[in-house]
């Protein structure tokens, strides 16, 4: 079984966990820097990015998961793109892996939180698509591949190479095709840690 690491610092690493037990996964919850040992790619939930950041600092976790992210696959929905943009309005970057531009809470407060379908490149049917506090992919460099928009045509993910960022929490529905999708991604790059 194919060992995927979920960020368990802060957020819904739980329902990340359950989902990729669903598209055949062994998950890892990781929360000290040995326990990226031997994973074949990681996800880093959504939560409070800023809350994530000091706790990976505090535990000697943020050098080794540049590292990680460096040649392994990284998926960050919702907080977790925020620490995989190289920038971010108005902010300090955190990891600064992936060439993507993002602005946090793009689309208000708690409050603010919606649900819409989305199509997406690369899966076989609209994706049920749930919005909490999100950031927006606000623009990307020239090896990042657009995968989804909203109507309006602002980007809520996207795709370079190994890494993976979306605005939304495909872990809130039942739906399975953007683990799947990062799972075949995983499964195609050879690096192991």
């Amino acid at each position: 079984m194919t060992k995927v690491g979920v960020l368990a610092l802060q957020g819904d690493f739980e329902e990340h966990a359950f989902m990729l037990r669903r598209v055949g996964a062994e998950p890892v919850e990781v929360r000290k820097p040995d326990h990226l040992n031997g994973l074949r790619g990681l996800i880093m939930p959504g939560g409070e990015s800023t809350t994530i950041s000091r706790l990976a600092r505090i535990g000697g976790l943020w050098e080794p998961l540049r590292q990680f992210g460096a040649a392994t696959p990284i998926w960050g929905t919702c907080a977790g793109a925020i620490l995989l943009a190289k920038t971010i309005k108005g902010e300090v970057a955190h990891l600064a892996l992936m060439d993507i531009h993002v602005i946090r809470n793009a689309f208000g407060s708690q409050i603010d939180s919606f649900v819409t379908d989305l199509d997406v490149k690369g899966l076989f049917q609209p994706l049920r698509a749930v919005f909490i506090r999100a950031p927006i992919i606000e623009s990307v460099g020239p090896g990042v591949e657009v995968l989804a928009r909203l109507p309006d045509g602002r980007i809520v993910a996207a795709r370079q190479g190994h890494l993976l960022a979306t605005s939304f929490h495909p872990e809130l529905t039942p739906d399975v095709q953007m683990h799947d999708y990062f799972l075949n991604m995983v499964r195609r790059v050879q690096v192991v840690v």
